[in-house]
């Protein structure tokens, strides 16, 4: 274990969600793949368990924890559904988080002490039918209308959409200034004009339910403005890098998944009269796929303390969840070879977590965004 990252409470963290996962999760996550199900109950207990907040401060109903501690939370669920750990992830890193670090007192009472306890659930919609990697090019405007905005446009592959209550919305209020013009509101899924569009049918990650969000003149109100009029900007891209160094460690789970029924099946299943983990060629497998998932663990927890001090960590969160999410896939692939035809058959789960891991490489910004990004800040800082 990497002891200079983690520390008791840590422990006690990891503890406690795989508890959680083995015992509640692990009898539903067939269901929640077979049937595109969000387990709701389970949503509400992990509120009631402390886990759903743990970079807010107590005040406002959070464990104030860190991300280390949001990271392990999402790895050891990703452990057993990954799908699940991202649909917490986007409640408590991408909207919760976002909100409280950018929020004033008044909102944060209102709105991120119930996405804490899990009164509420959170949604980011940022992410727009015509631009996916260019964030910042979005088409959805805000214009001013006395004490309040009017929000008319679309996102799309908004994870939580379908179950969330409110929903952190970027939107154009200067349209001129490009991506300099761009605000961040506090949107009730509930206002007059919002509405959600079918549930989106996924390759992976079923049970954690993503469709479009279409707002029509949208009256929200100055008071859910979230942080500065057109300085969106800067909040999108410094939640981006927490995003993308949370998200990592989703990665990390299915690895560290991969890696346990591929070793667990090696050595139960035999060929030509001796276990198949004695197969020089299995030992390749499996001897890569841990020797990565543990340069994944370095990578993914140094960027988390990294973002813990600095938003800004671009190389860092872009390189973690980049090496992490690649591996993740073809460790699970590895798996399903290693366990051969029964690999690709659903009872022995692995199939699942191969068609999970290949979103990581797509969301967050994809593989070859986030190769920009570290590029980008070499050369610029370095």
């Amino acid at each position: 274990m990497l002891k200079s990252f983690f520390t008791e409470e840590h422990q006690m963290i990891r503890d406690t969600v795989k508890e959680f996962a083995n015992d509640k999760l692990e009898p539903i996550a067939e269901k929640m793949d077979k049937e595109d199900y969000f387990p709701m109950d389970l949503f509400k207990e992990l509120g009631e368990l402390g886990l759903l907040a743990p970079t807010i401060s107590e005040e406002y109903n959070g464990a104030d924890a860190g991300y280390i501690s949001q990271a392990i939370i999402l790895e050891e669920l990703a452990r057993v559904s990954p799908a699940f750990a991202l649909s917490i992830g986007a409640h408590s890193n991408l909207t919760a988080d976002n909100m409280f670090r950018n929020s004033n007192e008044w909102q944060r009472e209102t709105f991120v002490s119930k996405l804490a306890t899990g009164e509420a659930v959170g949604a980011l919609a940022l992410t727009e039918p015509g631009s996916g990697s260019d964030a910042l090019s979005m088409k959805t405007v805000a214009v001013e209308d006395g004490d309040y905005f009017l929000l008319s446009g679309a996102k799309t592959f908004i994870t939580n959409a379908p179950v969330a209550n409110t929903a952190l919305v970027y939107a154009k209020t200067a349209p001129e200034l490009g991506s300099k013009g761009i605000s961040a509101f506090i949107m009730p899924m509930n206002s007059k004009g919002v509405s959600v569009g079918k549930h989106m049918d996924k390759m992976g990650m079923r049970g954690s339910l993503t469709s479009e969000i279409f707002m029509d003149d949208v009256a929200i109100p100055k008071t859910h403005l979230l942080g500065e009029l057109n300085h969106a900007n800067k909040i999108v891209m410094a939640g981006l890098s927490v995003e993308r160094a949370v998200l990592a460690a989703i990665s990390l789970g299915i690895s560290k998944t991969s890696l346990e029924i591929a070793l667990r099946y090696s050595r139960e299943r035999e060929q030509f009269g001796k276990p198949i983990s004695n197969f020089q060629m299995i030992q390749d497998k499996l001897a890569n796929i841990y020797t990565e998932t543990k340069a994944s663990e370095l990578l993914v927890y140094n960027a988390l303390a990294e973002i813990q001090d600095n938003h800004k960590a671009n190389k860092e969160a872009a390189s973690s969840i980049m090496y992490a999410a690649e591996r993740s896939t073809v460790h699970a692939l590895d798996a399903v070879q290693i366990l051969g035809g029964y690999g690709y058959m659903r009872e022995y789960k692995i199939e699942k977590f191969a068609r999970d891991a290949k979103l990581l490489e797509i969301g967050a910004g994809t593989t070859e965004i986030r190769k920009i990004v570290i590029a980008r800040d070499l050369i610029k800082n370095n």
